[in-house]
């Protein structure tokens, strides 16, 4: 449900109005000023809006069929427009720009010098953000499992040294605010985005959070995770989608390409993809990161392992850093052809990368 103001609504009138709506047990989110100024009311019942309409202030009330409404693309009062809706900024870049971001880095921080090289190597070819895991959620207990916060210090060391924000995903509630102390945006991992203690605890911090697409999550029930994001007061939300799980097994997921332009559609909030759990395989990485910007997705999660027979956590599906520094030239002619760009890098103009 959703209160429009009037453009005479005072202060006095503002705060009675929001406690009408917490004192129905409910939770308003005021957005916008002036002419422009309403309060959201997720969860409202139908007899609610008898209540707003009789306080002064509210000048009328529209209901919303949406369940995830503090994330739906009406929130923001848009047409639509992939170019407009939330912005979130990380590192010195900002997703929803036109500029399209680039993070990259090895699925899991395996040591000192493997992430500091690592990060050398895709902040020369021109990542924006540097990625990798700390605290692993593996489907074997024997497989790797991170290093915990030895990783995140190495992660957020070789960050600093290259001028990239870092990004790193947190497992479970009880690290959230270690991992929020050494990563400049959280990572909800797959497995995790119906993990709603989680989702409430990283809606709680002030880090950005990206959301990726549970491997067998409807687009609704990742727009209902984001919703408990955001709900919980973290409006810094950016969506990821990462392939679904389906019947053939020639590659690791099934790609959804045609989640972005639909996720774009439906909401205000930032999409980027995941093409290395997309496929899984690294032959097909260019071609999936390729087709997913040229469908508008706001930026790319690569994986980049300098030496990925090694690696210690889905070496088949990580680049090599040539790998990768030839993707990156690529990525640029086809954001040019789609009338996007990549995001400059937030570094020193003497070592940023030529991309043409």
């Amino acid at each position: 449900m959703i209160a429009h103001l009037s453009p005479s609504c005072g202060l006095r009138e503002k705060a009675a109005i929001i406690g009408a709506i917490e004192a129905a047990g409910l939770h308003a989110h005021v957005e916008g000023s002036g002419t422009c100024a309403r309060i959201l009311v997720p969860g409202a019942r139908p007899a609610m809006k008898r209540v707003l309409l009789a306080l002064s202030g509210v000048e009328r009330v529209e209901a919303s069929d949406s369940s995830y409404a503090l994330v739906a693309r009406s929130a923001e009062g848009d047409s639509g427009d992939a170019r407009t809706g939330t912005r979130v900024r990380v590192g010195g870049v900002t997703f929803g720009d036109p500029g399209i971001v680039i993070c990259a880095g090895p699925c899991a921080v395996e040591g000192e010098e493997s992430i500091g090289e690592a990060a050398r190597a895709v902040r020369e070819s021109g990542a924006h953000l540097l990625r990798g895991g700390a605290f692993k959620p593996r489907t074997s207990p024997y497989s790797f499992q991170g290093l915990g916060e030895q990783g995140l210090r190495l992660l957020a060391e070789a960050g600093r040294r290259e001028g990239l924000g870092v990004v790193t995903e947190v497992i479970s509630p009880e690290v959230v605010g270690t991992v929020a102390r050494h990563a400049d945006m959280l990572q909800v991992g797959a497995r995790n985005m119906q993990n709603f203690a989680l989702l409430k605890a990283v809606g709680e911090t002030d880090r950005p959070v990206l959301l990726k697409r549970g491997m067998m999550a409807t687009i609704e029930e990742l727009l209902l995770a984001a919703e408990y994001v955001v709900s919980a007061g973290n409006p810094s939300v950016v969506l990821c989608e990462r392939g679904i799980r389906s019947f053939d097994r020639a590659t690791r997921n099934t790609f959804d390409v045609s989640a972005i332009p639909l996720l774009k559609r439906e909401t205000h909030l930032p999409v980027i993809a995941d093409p290395s759990h997309g496929c899984g395989r690294r032959d097909l990485v260019p071609s999936v990161a390729l087709a997913a910007v040229a469908a508008g997705a706001d930026g790319l999660l690569l994986e980049v392992h300098p030496d990925p027979a090694r690696a210690l956590s889905d070496g088949p599906q990580s680049l090599r850093p040539d790998d990768f520094a030839r993707l990156v030239q690529r990525l640029d002619a086809v954001a040019h052809a789609v009338g996007r760009e990549l995001a400059q890098p937030n570094l020193p103009q003497a070592v940023r990368p030529s991309l043409r």
